[in-house]
């Protein structure tokens, strides 16, 4: 069974059962700073889930492109990938759990319209509840029965297991005691495929002295499909109340229920890798199964890497892009190491297994191609002159350092911050470092990312309050004038909205000039003094890019999009300065925004700009 005839199945099923196919979103977030890639496919739903209505309706499902940057360290075995697609469905306030439990169930064991698993490899977890949240019984119930109409006793502890609010509970905010007043959750349901006991007691196993339980690490269970049940708000004094609408968010690693289809416990020996995997072999003249840490990364990476570069990223030291030059680098590490020459037949092999469900990598491919060999040739260039840096600064004498090995965290830091060397990187130049130090640094950096990345919203504002709102009709009016004057080929790339200031990013080759910065002030500030309505319409996706909506349709789905018209509206799209793609929010009239000053501009790389201003 190939992973194409899985998304199929899953496909007809959920058709067949009234649902909706939402279209995916793009795996780079545009104008959306809160999150620097989707890892799942829920993450673009949870308007929907906390309450808003769908344009499609209450019964949905998608098949989601995700990538997750904190599993980068975690690949390297064999069932970690960063690059997944996640395959969800969900019920907004329709059906609840004998509904879905069935249906999942049904799905992973028909014969003919499901993946045909043996029940008796599955496995499934429930809440235990707590002190403020009774167990789910209701749950155990179903999977009982389910399992006893397949022939099988499920008896609580030896079938079904039940586990607390870290394992089998949901909300935005964690646990039931981190969420806020007026916070819905609810208990989760996951199931478990069973590789075989011989897996966990295999001698080279760590795990093979500890008792195996479904949610241990040994690699024997994995985990393929989760069904969480908003079942519950928080009231202010701690206790919880059930929902009055009720919503199941489904979420199911394609990747995983492929390797349980074909009983493959090392998911890069699945029909999906296992072609990248003898083209690594082919270009390394090395076998698999003597370097598989080495090969899982190669095929993990630069399969993650080609979907990125899809989506528009370049490697940088920022954001996306630093995130792509990590998997790139680390991938050609691994495979330098293996004596790898070529690795565009590599490449080629990763956009032939997806050209089926992802056809747009097959016209990308040069591109994607290009962007590879070029960042490897600057990682060769960093590597030189990271040692030049460390020669000069510890006082060399010729090419040695006169028998000092051991460098500074500070530096350590400086090389993987401006030249994009991890520490490992780093080692492998031959000199040491104190790593407790160098961590401590390094949580420090990122305690400081996240305290501005907490403050973010959904749109690129870090709040709702006015300037904000106005900041960010200001950069649609920015848009425009910048299509206007310099063509239709200049898109936004990214935003991040302020009270203090707005940043808008775009593609173009050079800086802007004292005199085009001036007309484009010149031309939004007579926008804002004609004081255009600004309002937003939900109407055909189609209709929106034939009347000439702008964006990158983060906020699409399968027929219907939100388009917010300054000036006009979709009867007389002529009359609009501006359509485009937006989730919103905005001032209802321009002249709110009172005024428009550029401050700054800067390059984000090759062919890339951002634009700093004020407003107000």
């Amino acid at each position: 069974m190939k992973a194409s005839d899985i998304i199929d199945k899953y496909i007809s099923f959920f058709e067949k059962r009234g649902h909706k196919r939402i279209s995916n979103s793009p795996l780079v977030p545009q104008n959306d700073p809160t999150t620097l890639f989707i890892s799942s496919g829920m993450q673009p739903l949870v308007p929907y889930l906390l309450g808003e209505d769908h344009p499609l309706g209450t019964r949905l499902f998608n098949i989601q492109n995700s990538f997750r940057a904190n599993d980068i360290e975690e690949v390297g075995n064999d069932r970690h990938t960063t690059f997944f697609r996640m395959m969800g469905n969900w019920s907004l306030g329709d059906y609840f759990k004998k509904e879905q439990l069935p249906w999942f169930f049904e799905f992973l064991t028909d014969k003919k319209d499901g993946l045909g698993i043996d029940p008796k490899k599955l496995y499934v977890t429930v809440f235990s509840g707590n002190d403020e949240i009774p167990e789910d019984s209701e749950s155990i119930e179903i999977w009982q029965k389910l399992f006893s109409k397949a022939g099988i006793k499920a008896k609580v502890g030896e079938r079904i297991f039940t586990y607390g609010v870290e394992k089998n509970w949901w909300s935005r905010a964690g646990i039931p005691g981190n969420m806020p007043a007026n916070e819905p959750g609810g208990p989760d349901s996951e199931v478990f495929y069973d590789f075989g006991a011989e897996l966990q007691l295999h001698q080279k196993s760590k795990f093979k002295n500890e008792p195996c339980h479904v949610n241990c690490d040994c690699g024997r269970y994995w985990e393929i499909g989760n069904s969480v049940f908003m079942q519950y708000i928080k009231q202010k004094d701690g206790s919880f109340k059930p929902l009055p609408k009720q919503n199941v968010d489904f979420g199911g690693g394609l990747e995983r229920l492929l390797g349980a289809a074909e009983d493959k416990s090392d998911m890069f020996e699945t029909s999906l890798f296992a072609p990248t995997i003898k083209s690594i072999e082919k270009q390394t003249n090395t076998l698999y199964r003597q370097h598989k840490n080495a090969m899982q990364i190669i095929t993990d990476h630069f399969g993650a890497s080609t979907f990125i570069i899809a989506a528009g990223v370049k490697p940088s030291n920022k954001e996306q892009g630093y995130i792509l030059r990590r998997l790139i680098r680390r991938a050609y590490d691994n495979f330098s190491q293996l004596d790898g020459k070529d690795i565009s037949p590599i490449i080629e092999t990763i956009i032939g297994q997806y050209k089926q469900t992802d056809p747009d990598l097959v016209d990308k491919f040069e591109e994607i191609e290009l962007t590879i060999l070029e960042e490897i040739t600057k990682y060769s260039t960093a590597l030189t002159k990271a040692k030049a840096y460390i020669l000069k600064k510890y006082k060399p004498v010729g090419d040695e350092l006169m028998g000092v090995t051991e460098i500074s965290p500070e530096d350590v830091f400086y090389l993987y911050s401006s030249h994009g060397l991890s520490p490992t990187q780093i080692e492998s130049l031959g000199y040491t470092f104190d790593r407790q130090k160098f961590a401590e640094k390094m949580e420090e950096h990122q305690k400081l990312s996240q305290k501005g990345a907490g403050q973010k919203f959904r749109g690129g504002l870090s709040d709702h309050q006015e300037k904000t709102v106005m900041g960010h009709t200001a950069t649609h009016l920015l848009h425009q004038a910048l299509r206007d004057m310099f063509g239709k080929q200049l898109h936004q790339s990214g935003s991040n909205i302020t009270s203090e200031r707005l940043r808008f990013d775009f593609n173009f080759d050079r800086k802007l000039t004292e005199k085009e910065v001036s007309e484009l002030e010149r031309v939004i500030n007579s926008k804002i003094k004609e004081n255009l309505p600004v309002h937003f319409e939900m109407i055909p996706t189609e209709k929106a890019k034939k009347i000439g909506a702008i964006g990158l349709f983060e906020d699409t789905y399968a027929d219907t999009s939100k388009i917010y018209f300054i000036g006009g509206d979709s009867k007389h799209p002529k009359d609009a300065y501006s359509i485009e793609f937006c989730g919103g929010p905005h001032v209802e009239f321009t002249g709110k925004v009172k005024s428009f000053k550029i401050i700054k501009q800067e390059s984000l790389g090759k062919n890339m700009r951002r634009i700093y201003a004020v407003v107000g």
